[in-house]
């Protein structure tokens, strides 16, 4: 048995033993879906980052600071800066507001059931994307790291499909809870060690770290070259570079606060003030977290080198090599581990939040039209639902292969989020005259712009036969989703729901009538 795999099962053991114990407490609804509302601050915190650290983050991020130097780092920037806008605008309403999922915000002063079923097929389809990417990689990645174990690409995508169905449908939200607070510490311990690893490396020397990554070497079409990795324009080129980054940038901002699976988080803690407290949390985890990146990647640029990164895995092995090169094989496959720890902890967030707005919001609330089901119906109907979600996603990643293009729908979910969700949710909170008609062509309108740009675009089309020049839409389809939402609204003439809007904000900023904690 190699060590890799060693590590690896070592990490599934104590995963699993985590959802035998949490299967004993989520008896019903609300532990299932919120976890009781027990969770603490700095607990929250800690699995909102492991949540939300994917391995896009963790491989995806490093190897793109490895190949594009400071344009890589850009990358990660919007990612960071993000959670000021969940802090600020929506994590205390959404907490004392909602119950369950992102829709119950939305159906609080407007119509219940068609808000209800377009916020369930957003919230389906920015999880299914992001979920599918995540498999993707998790498959390539895995059946990389293991192929002396003789494990495949079907083998790890099935076996990381499995996983995810027994966390969410036996543990439910305090399992999956706990599997992401154990990756987010193991995910935090490594990349603390690789950076100090990398700094040790140069004498403990930033200037002599920052002089070698100004002198990166390696071959460019068959020829040598020397590069300065700290001066923009490896990736973001002319003519529509610092468009690209632009838009990329504002998906990420303000598609982070309509990600339904970092959005459910808050359901999960005792109160508003507890929301607050997990997301500083959070955005001082994740912002230690990426500033690391940047030892990551520019010490797998400077030590390992691009030309042996390319020929050794691809981009996204940049970090597992580093630590190869600096640490040996255990400390590769204590990262390796990490890696599949990371996409462990985002597939069954992503799971969870796609079967608790099915169950409760177009279940429950469109087809039962709210009326009371029994206890342990919604329960039911999400185990169901997070077992459907994960076999169809398994099938979907095995169909699509390693090769397939993942980029596009990780940049989908976002901007899903960003154009359909957050206007939806922004506008409910704070515009007294927004109403049904508003939000439903705000997530309509949306979800198909988002879908339709990244159609027509380089992701998908290739540079040469793009239609829409940019990889990331979001700098049409948010204004998009947002216009959408006022003319809806204004041309409806519905003012129904100005009724609720002074208790809204009443719940909203004082939490009075919020859902409160249950025993497990």
């Amino acid at each position: 048995m190699t060590v890799s795999l060693f590590i690896f099962l070592a990490f599934v053991s104590l995963t699993l033993m985590i959802t035998a114990w949490a299967a004993k407490k989520s008896s019903g609804a609300a532990s299932f879906f919120a976890a009781g509302r027990r969770i603490t601050g700095w607990q929250n915190g800690l699995a909102v980052a492991g949540d939300y650290m994917s391995a896009a983050s963790f491989l995806g991020i490093a190897g793109l600071i490895a190949f594009n130097g400071y344009d890589g780092f850009m990358y990660s920037v919007g990612w960071l800066v993000a959670y000021l806008t969940v802090l600020l605008i929506v994590a205390e309403p959404l907490r004392n507001a909602g119950k369950y999922t992102m829709a119950d915000i939305l159906a609080y002063r407007l119509s219940p059931r068609p808000v209800r079923a377009m916020a369930s097929l957003a919230t389906l389809t920015v999880s299914t994307f992001y979920m599918i990417a995540q498999m993707v990689g998790a498959g390539a990645l895995v059946s990389l790291l293991l192929k002396d174990s003789g494990i495949g690409y079907t083998t790890a995508v099935s076996g990381v499909g499995l996983l995810m169905i027994v966390y969410v449908v036996f543990g439910g939200m305090l399992a999956t809870t706990w599997v992401q607070i154990v990756k987010a510490v193991l995910l935090m311990a490594g990349t603390l060690l690789l950076s100090v690893l990398v700094i040790g490396h140069f004498d403990f020397s930033f200037s002599a770290f920052f002089d070698a990554v100004a002198h990166v070497k390696y071959t460019l079409n068959g020829v040598p070259v020397e590069q300065d990795f700290l001066t923009p324009g490896l990736k973001y080129k002319p003519p529509y570079g610092a468009l690209d980054l632009i838009s990329l940038g504002m998906a990420l901002i303000f598609g982070t606060a309509g990600l339904p699976h970092i959005l459910i988080r808050f359901y999960t803690v005792p109160d508003a003030r507890t929301a607050r407290v997990s997301v500083v949390w959070a955005m001082a985890i994740i912002g230690a977290f990426y500033v690391m990146t940047t030892f990551l990647g520019f010490g797998a640029a400077t030590i390992v080198g691009r030309d042996y990164i390319a020929k050794n895995g691809g981009i996204n092995m940049s970090a597992p090599l580093l630590a190869q090169a600096l640490g040996g094989e255990i400390f590769f496959a204590f990262i390796s581990a990490v890696a599949f720890a990371t996409i462990l902890a985002v597939v069954a967030g992503l799971t969870i939040s796609a079967s608790s707005s099915f169950s409760h919001d177009f279940w429950s609330n469109v087809v039962h039209h709210g009326t009371d089901r029994g206890p342990y119906e919604e329960v039911k109907v999400a185990r169901l639902t997070a077992f459907v979600v994960g076999v169809v996603a398994i099938i979907l990643a095995i169909v699509l292969g390693p090769g397939a293009n993942v980029a596009f729908l990780v940049g989908l979910a976002f901007a899903v989020a960003a154009s359909a969700n957050l206007p939806a949710i922004v506008l409910s909170i704070f515009w007294k005259r927004f109403n049904t008609a508003g939000a439903v062509a705000a997530l309509g309108a949306g979800l198909a712009s988002s879908i339709v740009l990244i159609l027509l675009g380089p992701s998908v089309r290739g540079p040469a036969n793009a239609i829409f020049p940019l990889e990331n839409p979001g700098i049409l389809s948010i204004p998009i989703g947002f216009a959408a939402a006022v003319v809806a609204t204004l041309v409806s003439g519905d003012r129904s729901s100005e009724v609720k809007f002074a208790e809204l904000q009443v719940r909203g900023n004082t939490g009075l009538g919020a859902e409160k904690p249950t025993a497990h």
